[in-house]
């Protein structure tokens, strides 16, 4: 059809000379995500390619709080964005690829659950992004196995998926119903006003115990009994989960937000303890990107809402070849320095022998013809 030949004329040359498109990751109402290769490098990329023209406010709302969230998480066990790519239709989102799947397919080939060993770095890793996350003042509110995906390279698991998050001020409520049901708090659920953190912390309870159990604590064949259950609190943990972890679980998934496990609390758990913090500490993501996104980039998306307005950018999104930002070392900022001055010595040292070798007389002269000349013109 013409809207989709449109589409992929848009794509082509937006991300041309920059990226080869592959195959699609993943699709949405408004986005698609497809593998890509930049082109220089060979680095696999995820690109989500959202047409702007479809969004309603609230989808570009989510949006807008996706990327200005995004942006401002950089951890290892987070999701990178490495780049935005801003033309009147259609935004580009340049993100580390999970080429190991989510945590939902992982718990889905493993039945019965996960192995508690297994489990802790799993989890671990995944409350030390949340942590990362709340102390930016930057809440999730859609933490699930879906949202959390494997580099098996960087030995790493990591959030992603920031479509529902929110900048928050600690003891400043929040209104916004969001989430999906399975993993959402009883006071979302209810329609008040919440506490930020502590919905990510029930949500990450509702993680734990699918890691251990295999299967999410509240589940009915129908979301109005599932909805009963979770405003119930209503779970029950199997016998071969360890005493440690249940309590754990019990913690963080406390029907008033106020009795909930704290992040802190969570990471001194006892079923925490004794983790080898190499295992928890990720290789760092590839670095070939690692200036795509600064605030003076002139590819890197405007934290207003002038990055999804309709109509063309006042900068060129394309601007040729890949011109990343570099942090230069300063031994070849020296060395460049040394270059000049040696460059300035040898013309220095021409021009004098030209003067020694032709007299300071035959200078004058040559000087004193030059202004003659000069003044003529002027004049």
């Amino acid at each position: 059809s013409c809207g989709v030949k449109r589409g992929s004329v848009i794509v082509n040359d937006a991300l041309n000379g920059l990226y080869h498109l592959g195959r699609t990751l993943g699709r949405g109402h408004f986005a698609v995500v497809k593998l890509a290769r930049h082109v220089n490098t060979g680095q696999l990329v995820a690109v989500k390619i959202i047409n702007k023209t479809k969004l309603d406010v609230m989808a570009t709302s989510h949006l807008l709080q996706e990327v200005r969230c995004m942006r401002r998480v950089q951890h290892p066990n987070v999701v990178r964005l490495y780049e935005v790519i801003d033309t009147p239709s259609t935004l580009y989102l340049v993100m580390e690829l999970a080429e190991g799947g989510d945590l939902y397919d992982y718990i889905q080939r493993h039945d019965g659950g996960v192995a508690e060993v297994t489990a802790k770095r799993h989890f671990a890793q995944i409350v030390r992004a949340v942590s990362y996350c709340h102390r930016l003042h930057v809440v999730h509110r859609d933490l699930k196995p879906e949202n959390v995906v494997f580099f098996p390279q960087q030995g790493a698991v990591k959030l992603t998926d920031f479509g529902f998050s929110n900048l928050f001020q600690p003891g400043t409520m929040l209104a916004t119903s969001c989430g999906s049901l399975a993993y959402s708090a009883p006071e979302i659920l209810l329609g008040e006003e919440y506490d930020a953190p502590a919905v990510d912390i029930w949500s990450l309870g509702v993680i734990l115990y699918m890691l251990v159990c295999g299967v999410p604590p509240f589940h009915e064949t129908n979301d109005s009994e599932t909805l009963v259950m979770i405003l119930d609190c209503r779970y029950r943990v199997p016998e071969h989960v360890s005493d440690h972890c249940r309590h754990l679980i019990s913690r963080m998934l406390q029907k008033d937000p106020t009795s909930r496990a704290t992040l802190d609390e969570i990471e001194a758990h006892d079923w925490l303890k004794g983790l080898d913090d190499a295992l928890l500490t990720p290789e760092a993501p590839p670095s070939w990107l690692s200036g795509a996104l600064s605030l003076n980039s002139p590819r890197s998306a405007p934290e207003s809402g002038d990055l999804l307005a309709a109509k063309p950018t006042n900068h060129t999104p394309f601007p040729g070849p890949w011109q990343p930002s570099l942090n230069v070392p300063l031994f070849f900022i020296l060395l460049l320095c040394f270059f000049i001055l040696f460059y300035c010595c040898c013309v220095n040292v021409v021009i004098m022998c030209f003067v020694l070798s032709t007299g300071p007389g035959l200078l004058v002269k040559e000087f004193c013809f030059v202004f003659f000349i000069s003044m003529e013109f002027s004049g």
